[in-house]
């Protein structure tokens, strides 16, 4: 096996600690080039289709990417930004706001940065700017509360293949999940009661998560479960009552069963039965996106309302909310014990860093 090439070591160099925060991932521009390049990268992944690959691969790439990009390109196009995707300028907005957190509570050297599974910026980039600037120790921070085999665990497969290149291995982390972490749900229910201040309550909230097929559960997948305990919490956070919630699961993909209920057939279903007022909110987001913004918040009323109901109502994803940025900034803190510190002297530290090089240069290092 070759290794990566080691950025040039300086001793005395400051080392860091690192948070990387990733998230799923966007096309670069909302055409069919750009999808069909995209959707080539996400759907070639073998945790999320488990399909055996050689039949996968020519429905894949006999059927899906000759079909599917120019449809997609249409989505993208009715919810891209001047500044580009939602879910590329969340991530970025996160990050930024996350590191300004960190930095009023941390006071060993520390960095922030964002990745994303599929497109750019891709997460062996990162991590090895990460590492050229010093990180020795870095933090993998999924913007997916809840687990899942194809959506978290790629994540982190990606970060480990990088590090089966690497010769000199940083030191890594991993979250697994938060889908229960109390300044999660507390952040999740300040976005919704902010919401409801501003425009009323509804008949009936839905929360509706992105769904996983059917098999995925049968075969141990925790998800379905950490998706309902998500909203079992947040239901008693909000004090509803279970007559007043829907837990659904949206983005069915292929002919497999997935799991239910299903967000569509729900909303088709409240709509039928004459409800006056319905609000979606996507718990497991943290960032708009085209799951957010044009499935649930553009068809998702188009379903409500052709069926029969009164009023749709899409509550935003947590995005840049304060009560968001406080509960990734704790989430991150715990997973970084013995990791950062509090309290340091710049100093201290800084003279010593320039004792220890001197040292080495008289022992003979290079630099």
């Amino acid at each position: 096996m070759s290794y990566f090439k080691e950025p040039e070591y300086v001793h005395g160099q400051a080392l860091k600690t690192g948070i990387l925060l990733i998230n799923l991932g966007t096309p670069d521009a909302p055409t069919p080039r750009a999808l069909r390049a995209y959707l080539k990268e996400f759907l070639s992944d073998p945790r999320v289709v488990e399909i055996p690959r050689p039949v996968w691969w020519l429905i894949l790439h006999g059927i899906i990417l000759n079909t599917r990009p120019k449809k997609s390109a249409a989505k993208y196009a009715a919810i891209w930004t001047p500044d580009g995707s939602p879910l590329k300028v969340h991530t970025e907005k996160q990050a930024k706001l996350l590191k300004g957190w960190l930095g009023e509570r941390i006071a060993s050297p520390f960095m922030v940065d964002h990745a994303m599974r599929y497109g750019q910026p891709d997460i062996p980039g990162t991590l090895a700017r990460m590492k050229a600037a010093g990180c020795d120790r870095i933090l993998i921070l999924p913007a997916y509360p809840q687990y899942a085999a194809s959506s978290t665990a790629t994540a982190f497969d990606v970060a480990f293949d990088w590090l089966k290149q690497t010769r000199n291995q940083p030191a890594l982390r991993t979250l697994r999940h938060y889908h229960d972490h109390p300044a999660y749900i507390h952040a999740l229910a300040a976005n919704i009661r902010d919401y409801w201040q501003m425009h009323g309550r509804p008949d009936v909230l839905v929360m509706s998560f992105h769904g996983v097929p059917r098999y995925t559960l049968e075969k141990g997948d925790p998800y379905h479960c950490e998706c309902r305990k998500t909203s079992r919490l947040l239901s008693e956070a909000l004090g509803l009552d279970p007559k007043q919630v829907r837990l659904t699961f949206q983005s069915r993909f292929g002919r497999a069963e997935w799991i239910k209920p299903y967000t569509d057939q729900t909303l088709d279903e409240l709509g039928r039965a004459g409800t006056g007022r319905v609000d979606v909110v996507a718990p497991g987001f943290t960032a708009d996106c085209l799951e957010t913004l044009e499935e649930l918040a553009m068809e998702g009323r188009a379903t409500f309302l052709a069926a029969g109901g009164k009023a749709f109502h899409y509550i935003p994803a947590l995005n840049e909310h304060p009560q968001w940025i406080d509960a990734l900034g704790r989430i991150a803190l715990e997973n970084l014990a013995g990791w950062a510190s509090g309290a340091r002297d710049r100093d201290t530290d800084e003279q010593a860093r320039h004792a220890s090089r001197q040292r080495a240069l008289e022992w003979g290092a290079r630099n």
